[in-house]
């Protein structure tokens, strides 16, 4: 055989071969069938006594070979096969248990199967808090849970118990409940909720009723409604104030306001301006006082003539031209009354060549100056001009000093002086004055105690120079007092006033002295000494003091009253001292002060009251009472009734007759003399 043949002959050999095994297993099998392989797929061979069975597996039914279907073990119940309290669910070839609603497994698993022991248990939902909401608790059972209302409240559907489920459900309170409100009251008192309680209101202030202010409530837990009813207080129009109109008002009721304006040319003297409609049903602060402005006389400018009416209200005018032989340099020739009482301020100046200079004052009411060198020779006529001014009172609103006139073919001089703090004060004076000396002196026989202004004036040439002058004042006449010279008691002295010929009179001083003093007492050296200061009485000091303007004329003054006057106090005289009793006035001006005093009065060989003696005798009269009374009381605890003593009261009263009779007789015993410090009236 060739190469190539036995190549051609390899496969066939072996596909021979390949079919001979084939027949020969063929023949095996149609002898042993193999059951194994004939297993459902769901199915799992098995061995028993030496013979191969195809069971179905775990959660199936069958035959194993030719069927295995799903085995529903849920059919059987879940109680039985997952335990109380679950679901079972079937699966493909198996099944799984979970907890019904309120229950857990003990695995803390979501699903189980019951082959480890796992059982549902009861969950406790009260462990949350506010499950129940408001006024209610939880109560847990078995899978779930219950809401009941606390103690004094009840479901308002009258069921004992409720499930939230989502839905708003409440506790009311068991009662009445809050009261009802009442629009303007309020709630006195403490109240209960409970059937048969009251409630009992009032109207808020600014408010009335006149109508029934309690509310009761009722059986069915309801407030029966109570009839108040609070109307505001109404004051009605305000009030008309003189001079005034309201301006603004907000209404007539309670906490109303109006608002008032002074009309056109009046101004706010006092008082307010808004007043309150008070809870009486009263306007509160209609006080308001409304004066007319007045801006009193003009001012006067130098070298000028006015042109005015006399009206000095409010826009009253006064224009103003320069004298002949001036002209005017200024802003404007008329001033005005404004609102704020005062004439408006203009620049209005006339000038002319000056005609002296170097004027000055000397012995305080004369005057000199110095004449043009170019006039020298030329008699000239001069008007003085002369009015008194105040000078620390600023609220004065009275025009106090001056009428000049003057003629320029008889020149005359007319001088009238007034002062505030003295209305019958009246100073007249005329005079005429032609000079042609270089240097003109003139004096002026001015009062004490007043500011001057004078306007010294060229007649024929319209020249005029304004100069101010203060006289002082002089020495005070001496107090206008009727002396009193007493023994044994203080007299009531009467207090005359002084006259203001030489100044104001500030003060009057009422000042106590030993009497041994009056010859060496100075009147302005004395300081003013309380009775309670570091100066002791044995020097003196002031009793009272009083302000000129509170003094009537034969004012009472009684000594050692004890009260104050001032800021001195009136101390009690004592008694067997001998007194001065000196008046004392001051004036004040221009910061210099002089003082002037009087002996008013001498008290000597003080006694004591009747009253005093009275009362000191009978003071001593209860003392030696009480003495015998207390030793009788002694005497009779120790004799113990073998020796009878005069009774007490019977002492007494002859201690009392005896002393009466001594006072009777002698007037005061010397153990009442030592006694310091009694007042006199």
């Amino acid at each position: 055989m060739s190469p190539g043949a036995g190549r051609a002959l390899g496969p066939l050999l072996l596909l021979l071969a390949l079919l001979r095994c084939a027949g020969r297993r063929a023949l095996v099998n149609r002898s042993v069938p193999d059951v194994c392989a004939t297993c459902h797929i769901h199915a799992t061979c098995h061995q028993i006594e030496g013979k191969s069975v195809c069971i179905c597996n775990y959660g199936f039914v069958g035959n194993g070979r030719t069927h295995c279907q799903d085995k529903d073990e849920c059919q059987i119940g879940a109680s039985k096969i997952c335990g109380n309290h679950t679901l079972c669910h079937n699966t493909h070839g198996s099944f799984y248990c979970v907890c019904l609603d309120g229950y857990r497994a003990s695995n803390n698993n979501k699903t189980f199967i019951p082959n480890d022991g796992t059982n549902c248990t009861d969950i406790d939902e009260c462990e949350e808090s506010g499950l129940c909401g408001r006024n209610a608790r939880c109560v847990n059972t078995e899978g779930s849970y219950e809401c009941h209302c606390n103690d004094g409240y009840k479901l308002e559907n009258g069921e004992l118990s409720f499930h939230p489920d989502g839905n708003t459900v409440s506790c009311k309170e068991i009662g009445c409940g809050s009261p009802p409100e009442m629009k303007h009251g309020y709630i006195v008192r403490n109240y209960s909720l409970l059937p048969g309680s009251v409630v009992h209101y009032e109207c808020e202030e600014g408010f009335y009723s006149n109508e029934g202010k309690f509310s009761y409530c009722t059986a069915n837990e309801t407030w029966e409604p109570a009839t108040l009813s609070c109307k505001g207080v109404d004051c009605g129009l305000p009030p008309s104030v003189l001079h005034a109109h309201p301006a603004f008002l907000s209404g007539t009721t309670y906490g109303s306001e109006v608002t008032y304006n002074c009309v056109h040319g009046y101004f706010i003297a006092s008082g307010n301006q808004t007043a309150v409609c008070n809870a009486e049903g009263q306007w509160d602060g209609t006080d308001l006082v409304c004066k007319e402005i007045d801006c009193g006389k003009p001012f006067l400018i130098p070298h000028t003539e006015m042109i005015w009416d006399n009206s000095t209200t409010l826009w009253s005018r006064v224009y103003y031209q320069c004298k002949e032989g001036y002209y005017f340099n200024g802003d404007k020739n008329f001033s005005e009354c404004r609102i704020d009482q005062s004439w408006e301020n203009i620049t209005y100046i006339c000038k002319e060549e000056e005609l002296f200079s170097n004027l000055s004052i000397f012995n305080e009411t004369c005057v000199k100056w110095q004449r043009k060198t170019g006039r020298l020779g030329v008699q000239e006529t001069y008007t003085f001009h002369i009015l008194s001014q105040r000078w620390d009172d600023k609220m004065f609103s009275e025009d106090v000093i001056f009428n000049i006139t003057t003629s320029e073919d008889n020149p005359e001089f007319h001088v009238q002086g007034q002062r505030w703090y003295q209305k019958e004060f009246s100073h007249e004076m005329t005079f005429n004055l032609t000079t042609h000396k270089q240097a003109p002196e003139v004096c002026f026989d001015l009062q004490p105690g007043t500011n001057y202004s004078i306007n010294i004036s060229l007649v024929a040439l319209n020249f005029s120079l304004l100069v101010s002058m203060t006289t002082q004042i002089t020495d005070l006449p001496f107090p206008d007092v009727e002396f009193v010279a007493v023994k044994g008691s203080a007299p009531l002295l009467r207090l005359r006033k002084a006259e203001d010929r030489n100044g104001p009179i500030s003060l009057y001083q009422v000042i106590v002295l030993p009497l041994g003093l009056q010859s060496t007492f100075i009147c302005d050296s004395f300081a003013a000494a309380t009775f309670f200061g570091n100066t002791t009485d044995a020097k003196g000091y002031v009793a009272a003091e009083f302000q000129a303007k509170d003094v009537a004329d034969n004012m009472s003054i009684a000594l050692g009253d004890r009260h104050y006057y001032g800021k001195f106090y009136n101390a009690p005289l004592k008694l067997g001292e001998e007194y001065c009793v000196v008046l004392r006035i001051i004036s004040e001006w221009n910061k210099v002060k002089t003082q002037s005093c009087a002996v008013w009065a001498q008290i000597k060989n003080l006694s004591p009251t009747l009253q005093y003696m009275t009362a000191v005798g009978l003071g001593s009269v209860a003392a030696v009472c009480l003495i015998l009374f207390l030793s009788f009381s002694a005497a009779r605890s120790y004799l113990h009734s073998t020796v009878h003593s005069p009774p007490a009261a019977l002492a007494c009263e002859a201690v009392h007759l005896s002393a009466t009779m001594d006072v009777a007789q002698t007037g005061i015993i010397s153990s009442f003399i030592e006694t310091e410090n009694v007042s006199l009236l």
